[in-house]
């Protein structure tokens, strides 16, 4: 294969990566040896271990000891661990239970332009409330682009028991790679005031979340207000 001129292992990486975005090696499935990618390749051994091990920074790959090297694939607590942030304030981590409180199919908001639409593009707009240890603490917006989720739909009114980066990858064949987000303070609008129980003016941490597939494209403009008092928001700097 005519590889150009880059650094080798980036560019087995970007290989790598890219089948994996094309379904060539699903979620869960066990990808080649190393040597048998570098002779594909024709780079060495040490290259691809290189260009593996940048992947599994990235959590795209799981190494499992006398087993191999598989794809990875999101579980709910896969999902919570690596793109959820929110502690009590003694640093405790809650798994949060999820409520949806609507699910519709709407011509896209202004904040929509983040996801890149096509033309004429309509969105799915999710509002659901999320809960730490019984506190009714999270609301957040999901918009998700109509054409990469079809037929899109959560139970209104019920509790989610998946997170929805599972039903992404499980349904749909999304994989969220990674995800960038904005924070700010702001006082709590009147929605919120009577989503979360709180008085009117009460500051919340606002946290714009804007997710991206395998190949870099956005699938997902999440805003979420989390009410502070009792709970915090972590960021790791690695």
């Amino acid at each position: 294969m005519n590889l150009e001129r880059r650094p080798l292992y980036a560019q087995t990486e970007e290989i790598l990566t890219r089948r994996i975005a094309e379904g060539a090696w699903a979620p869960g499935a066990l990808i080649p040896a190393e040597p048998e990618i570098a002779q594909e390749l024709g780079v060495s051994p040490g290259t691809v271990r290189k260009a593996l091990d940048a992947l599994e920074r990235r959590r795209l790959i799981e190494r499992r000891q006398g087993r191999g090297t598989f794809v990875a694939a999101h579980t709910t607590e896969r999902a919570l661990f690596h793109f959820f942030r929110i502690l009590d304030r003694a640093g405790r981590r809650h798994e949060p239970t999820s409520l949806v409180l609507s699910c519709r199919t709407v011509a896209p908001p202004p904040d929509a332009a983040a996801l890149d639409l096509a033309p004429g593009e309509s969105v799915h707009e999710i509002e659901r409330l999320r809960a730490l240890d019984g506190e009714t603490v999270i609301l957040e917006r999901i918009l998700l682009p109509e054409a990469r989720f079809p037929g899109f739909a959560l139970p209104v009114g019920q509790d989610m028991s998946e997170e929805l980066y599972v039903l992404f990858q499980r349904d749909y064949g999304v994989t969220i790679a990674r995800a960038e987000e904005r924070i700010a303070a702001v006082a709590a609008t009147e929605a919120q005031v009577r989503a979360l129980g709180l008085e009117p003016g009460t500051p919340l941490l606002e946290i714009a979340r804007i997710a991206f597939d395998l190949a870099g494209r956005p699938v997902e403009h999440r805003v979420a207000w989390l009410d502070t008092r009792r709970h915090i928001y972590l960021s790791r700097l690695d």
